[in-house]
């Protein structure tokens, strides 16, 4: 009966439910805990990072899936384990800001700083993030792509820390330094560099092919991703000095060297230049924990180099395009999930029964009708063996 559909749907949403909120709290699974020196641990390592962090960018959509899911069956939904703001949020600061453009291993190094117990918001997961997503979109993304003008309006801050967040990495958050330092004057910068400019640019470019194309095929359906859209708009304009790619239809032109590179490098002077020495570390994550942790004084002992732990490697550029591949399971399986669960409870209560028991009556249907047929082909060769004796 209809109690006992819905329990079944109760228990398998939840389980997925579960499942991917463990995907956001476990996170060791997402980076190659192996050297970096090309061997073929290392590709695995890579490949198997790609695929985890892929996955794991459509939990947001799963979980909210499920949510539809279920108040479309019971009226009610499931209560979500992102958003829950931190009791001490307004008292909470922001403690370290990552000052480095994307791939310069800004990933990794959010990665570490919640090994060390700082609490941090990648670009990679803003989405997840609903407030804090929506704010920005609404202050610099949209407004942008709207006033066909690049801005960079007055983002809230204070929003991390109220959702638990003590560091944030990567752009657009890098970006605003100056604000963030006003407003959190005893805050820690860390600027993550390349082996040089154009190792840099490289990695840059792979990125904006790979993270283009799930928006190209997807934003018209999918309201995160058409808000992810005018972020990927917005930043391709800011880190190009060209506001072309706010209006322009897809595909989106490639990136201009010469302008991508000569931004990343005045980005960096200008770091240098107006964050105080003390507050400033120039990183290079190949430099593994012992500066990270002079940096935010954490005392030998506890420093996880101490205890051979290694540093987090993820986001490489085959990592990179294998996410982007990788990034489409998700979505497929929540959608599949639902629909097949719809279609479920409207067989049976249009059959009297679920697809299940319904394939195996019309088995047993085909088994009983084909039968004889083969009761008379078994007669005929049997037939056939006795002459031949």
């Amino acid at each position: 009966d209809n109690h006992h559909i819905f329990e079944r749907y109760t228990y398998f949403s939840k389980v997925l439910y579960k499942y991917c909120n463990a995907m956001s709290t476990t996170e060791t699974h997402y980076y190659n805990p192996n050297t970096g020196d090309g061997t073929w641990y290392d590709i695995i390592g890579d490949i198997y990072s790609g695929i985890a962090v892929g996955i794991g960018h459509p939990k947001w959509f799963i979980l909210k899936t499920i949510d539809w899911g279920w108040k479309f069956v019971i009226g009610s939904v499931l209560e979500d384990g992102n958003n829950i703001t931190n009791e001490d949020g307004a008292k909470g600061k922001l403690k370290v800001v990552g000052v480095g453009y994307g791939r310069t291993g800004t990933y990794s190094l959010a990665l570490a700083l919640d090994v060390l117990g700082y609490p941090t918001l990648h670009t990679q997961h803003l989405y997840e993030n609903g407030e804090i997503f929506d704010m920005w979109v609404k202050e610099v993304f949209q407004k942008s792509v709207m006033d066909d003008e690049v801005t960079m309006g007055n983002p809230q801050f204070d929003l991390l820390p109220k959702y638990g967040f003590a560091a944030t990495m990567d752009m657009p958050f890098a970006l605003y330094y100056d604000q963030i330092r006003e407003q959190y004057p005893e805050c820690k910068f860390i600027l993550t560099v390349r082996e040089s400019s154009e190792v840099w640019f490289k990695s840059w470019n792979i990125l904006t092919q790979s993270i283009t194309q799930p928006a190209r095929y997807t934003s018209a359906f999918f309201s995160h991703v058409k808000k992810l859209e005018y972020y990927m708009r917005w930043l391709f304009s800011v880190v190009n000095s060209d506001k072309k790619y706010l209006s322009h239809s897809f595909p989106l032109p490639p990136q201009i060297k010469e302008n991508a590179i000569a931004s990343y490098e005045t980005h960096n002077q200008r770091v240098r230049d107006i964050i105080p020495p003390s507050q400033l570390l120039e990183y290079n994550v190949r430099q593994g924990w012992e500066p990270l942790c002079h940096f935010l004084e954490i005392p030998y002992a506890e420093c996880p180099a101490t205890h051979g732990i290694p540093f987090p490697k993820s986001n490489s550029t085959l990592s990179v395009r294998i996410q982007s591949f990788s990034s489409f399971l998700g979505p497929l399986m929540a959608v599949t999930f639902v629909l097949f669960s719809m279609f479920s409870l409207l067989f049976r209560k249009i059959s009297g029964m679920s697809v299940v028991e319904w394939c195996c009556v019309q088995k047993t249907k085909v088994l009983v009708w084909i039968s004889p047929v083969l009761k008379g082909m078994n007669k005929r060769v049997y037939k056939k063996d006795s002459k031949m004796d």
